[in-house]
């Protein structure tokens, strides 16, 4: 398995003036009002896969173009810096705009801890990534392309909050779209029936956790339907007790996200990296605490990111996992909390109210 992030460093991008060798850890729980920086850091992310996806222009074009990614607008920052470090291998760039709004990228460079150096890569006009090339065309000279790219390629970014009645986790998926959960969980059915049918252990581990949160709930159906020489799966299921077939719109909003979540979190292979914004939002406070105890379990896998809002959420987990993110002089800052700082306050109160309290700077009560 590739290796998680260890380190990053930005420069100029959003509400992030500059963040340098931010330690990120197996477990890591972004808090903070609204509008600080949290959703910054994590586009930071959905960047890189775009990078590697080879639709960076293509992205930054769809989220308003390169103008609305500098730190304080063109008059400010004429250029914005990335740099990721692993464990042994690191990447770094720089995203310079163009006339027309995109970007060009630019000292494209990966770093190799065994000679401790910096090789240079180069430039490119148009956006797209000299690394990625290297590593498509698997370069017998610059295998360690391929390490990074490998690692940046297995994150997944999971969205799950559009769960209305034309939302495509609620409707039917071709069976072979089944190698990886997609973003929005568009095909949660043909994905599911992929790990029912080759990961019995983990499957029963996802009906597990859908039944702590739903208790009526049984098993899904997963009956495949046969459309000319199309076969599709949808999300149908049964109740304890009925044989009757349920269909995905019969689903609660909490109901069908938190299903998204618990596959995302139980799935048998696991990303180097899942980043998830506000996975609670909609789901009832037992199915919070539920949540939490999946991403604990993950974290020992795999490398988690979640931002969150949810004092019970927040609760879950421990002084150490926590990011604080804040705003100072305009720009965004974050502060991973060391547990002896807090020691004496946490013999009477929880994380969360220590929050609410504000005793832990950026309280829900600042926004």
């Amino acid at each position: 398995m590739a290796k998680a992030v260890k380190k990053i460093s930005i420069k100029g991008f959003k509400s992030i003036k500059e963040i340098v060798n931010l330690e990120l850890n197996n477990l890591n729980i972004l808090i903070g009002s609204n509008g600080v920086g949290k959703s910054n850091l994590i586009c930071f992310f959905k960047i890189l896969r775009a990078l590697i996806d080879d639709n960076l222009n293509s992205y930054i074009n769809q989220i308003g173009g390169a103008s609305d990614l500098l730190f304080n607008g063109r008059k400010f920052t004429t250029e914005i810096e990335f740099e990721l470090l692993f464990d042994i291998y690191g990447y770094k760039f720089k995203l310079v705009p163009t006339a027309k709004d995109g970007v060009s990228l630019e000292q494209e460079a990966r770093y190799d801890k065994s000679n401790n150096l910096w090789l240079e890569l180069g430039d490119s006009a148009n956006g797209s990534s000299l690394m990625v090339d290297k590593a498509q065309q698997q370069s017998q000279d610059d295998y360690k392309s391929q390490k990074i790219y490998d690692a940046i390629k297995s994150w997944q970014i999971y969205h799950f909050h559009d769960t209305s009645a034309t939302a495509a986790m609620r409707h039917y998926a071709i069976i072979q779209d089944n190698q990886y959960l997609r973003t929005d969980a568009a095909n949660i059915g043909a994905f599911l029936l992929h790990i029912k049918s080759q990961y019995q252990d983990e499957y029963q581990k996802i009906i597990n956790a859908i039944r702590l949160v739903i208790p009526f709930f049984d098993d899904f159906i997963l009956k495949i339907r046969k459309s000319g020489m199309k076969e599709d799966v949808n999300l149908s299921w049964k109740q304890k007790g009925s044989d009757f077939p349920m269909q995905p719109y019969h689903l609660s909003d909490g109901s069908i996200r938190f299903i998204c979540l618990a596959t995302a979190l139980l799935q048998p292979n696991l990303p180097t990296t899942i980043i998830i914004d506000e996975p609670e939002l909609g789901l009832h406070p037992g199915a919070i605490i539920v949540l939490a105890e999946l991403i604990q379990q993950a974290s020992q896998k795999t490398q988690i990111i979640v931002a969150t809002q949810s004092v019970t959420f927040l609760d879950q987990f421990s002084v150490n996992d926590i990011l604080v993110v804040n705003r100072q002089d305009g720009a965004s800052t974050f502060e991973r909390l060391q547990e002896q700082d807090y020691k004496h306050w946490l013999k009477e109160y929880s994380l969360g109210e220590l929050w609410q309290k504000n005793i832990i700077a950026g309280a829900l009560s600042n926004d």
